[in-house]
């Protein structure tokens, strides 16, 4: 046995890089019966920006030690803090809450939700002043604790290196929040993340002219790292969508954030054969137009979106700013509340090519776009309800005082299989999402 290196990685193998990658592409049916299992699998060469230089293995190259079957919470945070960045293999059994027993436990001594809501009502408090230099025995600082308390317990950071892969086809995360940050080479799939609860969301009576409840938590967060894939998953709302959240102060009391976010900086993320579904701001890739955030994140955010689900969303599919975003063979159904899919943020540089997209009837296709800043896109070959559409055209005749602007400026050329738009919905639908990995 040796070592060399494979793509840029050191890995541990019996024969060479080359028959290494025959073997996990399956090029002859020969070399196919060596094709390594889900959990050693590595992204395919040329399969979206996460291919980009040195690909993603993940924890492919990982020894026995470092090889972790997990059930419970606490046995996941081990195995992810076991060997620091050496290459390691955690696999999911069954389902693993992760939010803890109740929201009551993470509470600090002296929190009383009655008492916040009567000490913030718009009424006594107004809508003009913030919360946030409130004291730490206050209502809200004592809400600040307790949040800090489900934090700490709800997240856990993913090291360098490392394949997360459920086991089987009911695997997956209830409540938990996957921190992807400042780490390379990262592998996640075959996993169903139902969203966090947030348990003490924070009022903002200055948020919209009539306040918002703003909340915490994705479900996975891409934060200034690189070579991530994330396939074959499912994110949902689950047992716990908006509809069964309460009002306060004749808003709704929000406890969800988005499912996936590629922020700060991330670049080289492969999203691919997932299903979103159920949720309303769902994925955001660059989170602030700020001149700060510019300058960390102008020339990255590089993320390919393929054959990935997205269904009954409200927004956010993704909403994007300055990266170059590429979104090709995904099918978007659109559900109750539908506001758009793409969002045209700042500097953003979106090519959606060969997407379907089911709209209910009588709904039009303007809203699909949706333009928060002036930059060009490409939009070719897209079908709507079974048509081809022209997004852009339809966008601008539907949407006054919104016109967007066709041409991204840049081709994407990693990709590997590009299907028909036309058969997006048949393929997508039957193989997307957790339990279906190949």
């Amino acid at each position: 046995m040796r070592t060399q290196k494979c793509h840029g990685r050191v890995i541990t193998a019996l024969v060479g890089c080359t028959a290494l990658v025959l073997a996990v592409t399956g090029t002859t049916s020969a070399r196919a019966a060596h094709r390594p299992g889900p959990d050693r699998q590595v992204l395919p060469a040329g399969d979206g920006w996460a291919a980009y230089g040195t690909g993603t293995t993940g924890g492919a190259a990982a020894g026995r030690a470092h090889v972790h079957t997990v059930t419970t919470w606490e046995q996941f945070k081990a195995a992810l803090a076991d060997g620091g960045s050496a290459p390691k293999i955690i696999r999911v059994k069954g389902v693993i809450d992760a939010d803890g027993p109740s929201c009551d436990s993470f509470a600090v001594p002296g929190y009383d939700f009655d008492a916040y809501l009567a000490k913030y009502a718009p009424k006594s408090w107004g809508r003009t002043t913030t919360l946030d230099g409130e004291p730490a025995d206050s209502p809200e600082g004592l809400r600040r604790a307790s949040a800090a308390a489900q934090d700490a317990h709800i997240k856990a950071d993913v090291p360098a290196n490392t394949t997360i892969i459920g086991v089987g086809e009911n695997a997956g995360f209830n409540g938990a929040s996957l921190q992807i940050e400042g780490v390379d080479n990262v592998i996640v799939r075959n996993l169903r993340f139902e969203s966090p609860l947030d348990c003490f969301p924070q009022w903002d009576p200055t948020d919209t002219a009539d306040g918002n409840w703003n909340s915490e938590y994705d479900s996975a967060v891409v934060h200034g790292s690189t070579h991530v894939w994330m396939d074959h998953d499912t994110f949902t709302d689950g047992g716990h969508p908006d509809s069964t959240l309460p009002y306060y102060f004749g808003r709704i009391y929000q406890q969800h954030d988005g499912e996936l976010d590629v922020v700060k900086g991330a670049d080289h993320v492969t999203v691919s054969w997932n299903v979103f579904e159920d949720h309303d701001k769902t994925i955001l890739v660059g989170n602030s137009d700020s001149a700060a955030t510019a300058a960390v994140d102008r020339g990255h955010l590089k993320v390919t979106f393929h054959h990935n689900l997205f269904r009954n969303l409200v927004e956010r599919a993704p909403r994007v700013r300055f990266g170059q975003v590429d979104s090709y063979d995904n099918h978007f159904v659109a559900g109750d509340g539908y506001s758009y899919s793409y969002g045209i943020g700042m500097e953003s540089q979106l090519v959606a090519e060969h997407n379907a997209f089911t709209l209910p009837a009588g709904a039009k296709a303007g809203p699909i776009l949706k333009k928060w800043k002036d930059a060009p896109l490409t939009a070719a070959d897209n079908y709507v309800n079974g048509r081809l559409t022209d997004l852009i055209a339809v966008h601008n005749a539907e949407i006054p005082g919104e016109t967007l602007r066709s041409g991204a400026g840049w081709t994407p050329v990693l990709r590997t299989r590009v299907d028909p738009a036309g058969a997006v919905p048949g393929l997508v639908d039957h193989r997307a999402g957790a339990g279906r990995i190949g």
